[in-house]
């Protein structure tokens, strides 16, 4: 049996993570210099929603990644 509708092109999920997470980092570095010097409770509790967004976009983009084949070692260190 054949299927109707093929899977999506992995290259191209790939390339809408990347731009996702590239959208999430440019929002939290537009945040980051619009900061006030003495951040109030609203700034923290931005930054905190901005970062997980941005860390959410990193690991959604690394496992389009994966699944299109660009696997890489571990670059830590096994010391």
């Amino acid at each position: 049996m054949t299927d109707l509708y093929p899977a999506a092109d992995q290259r191209e999920l790939l390339r809408q993570a990347a731009a996702a997470h590239t959208a999430a980092s440019a929002d939290l570095e537009a945040f980051l210099r619009r900061l006030p010097e003495v951040p109030e409770p609203a700034d923290i509790t931005e930054f905190a929603n901005l970062l997980s967004r941005e860390e959410r976009a990193r690991g959604e983009r690394q496992d389009a990644a994966d699944a299109a084949g660009l696997q890489l070692p571990s670059m830590e260190s096994t010391d």
